[in-house]
């Protein structure tokens, strides 16, 4: 007999937990209004929103742009703040080029998705959810040109490249017109926020045991294997 304690609670379909498709469209209809009172540039209301559609470009040459270089890669994207049609509008895109050993720093997004196609190599991926049933849920695997990836909001995610003599490019679609990597926390950050003693006692080891770990607080981004 399984001592699966979810067997006590009444199960509830998922279209139940959503509610119904009026329910939803209005809830996604107030997410969108939310991201547009954030916009730095304004744009509270549908008026001004369809101003901006209608005034500004819908062309954006992303190749053109100065990536963000990194020891390991570099990233380049389109966001609020330098493609102005996308102000208001919960998206921005990006592609990031790993070389060969680059790593993308283990981080998760507190207010966005992301969708991750891969248009060129090989990629090593680790995502962590939740546990609702007592253990937490961690897919491994190796994604390729052509294959999209989803990460959910709030997940801890990585990937890595997995060639060790060709680059990784990947197109990274988010819900959110934050310019990344300013909306991610990373593994470096999330680890010095907390006192060594704590994180020593989480890990089942001598504090001693983290001497080595550097102690500020910058985000990492993108490195490489040593």
């Amino acid at each position: 007999m399984s001592n699966d304690s979810s067997r006590d609670r009444p199960e509830m379909s998922r279209r139940a937990a959503l509610g119904t498709g009026a329910a939803l469209g209005a809830g996604l209809a107030a997410t969108a209004a939310a991201c547009a009172d954030a916009t730095p540039g304004g744009l509270p209301n549908a008026g001004e929103l369809d101003d901006n559609l209608s005034e500004s470009a819908h062309l954006f040459h992303l190749d053109a742009t100065e990536p963000l270089r990194f020891d390991g890669g570099d990233l380049r994207g389109a966001h609020e703040n330098n493609f102005p049609v996308l102000a208001g509008q919960c998206g921005s895109a990006y592609v990031v080029r790993l070389e060969p050993g680059g790593i993308r720093e283990p981080h998760w997004h507190p207010t966005a998705w992301e969708l991750n196609y891969h248009i060129s190599g090989r990629a090593k991926w680790t995502i962590l959810g939740t546990h609702p049933d007592g253990r937490y849920r961690s897919e491994e695997f190796e994604a390729r040109a052509g294959d999209l990836v989803f990460a959910p909001q709030g997940y801890f995610h990585y990937f890595e490249n997995a060639h060790r003599d060709h680059p990784l490019e990947v197109l990274i679609v988010f819900n959110t017109s934050a310019q990344e990597p300013n909306d991610d926390i990373g593994l470096r950050g999330a680890l010095n926020s907390i006192p060594r003693a704590v994180t020593a006692a989480v890990l089942g080891i001598p504090e001693s045991a983290l001497n080595g770990i550097p102690t500020d607080l910058q985000p990492v981004v993108i490195t490489k294997r040593r």
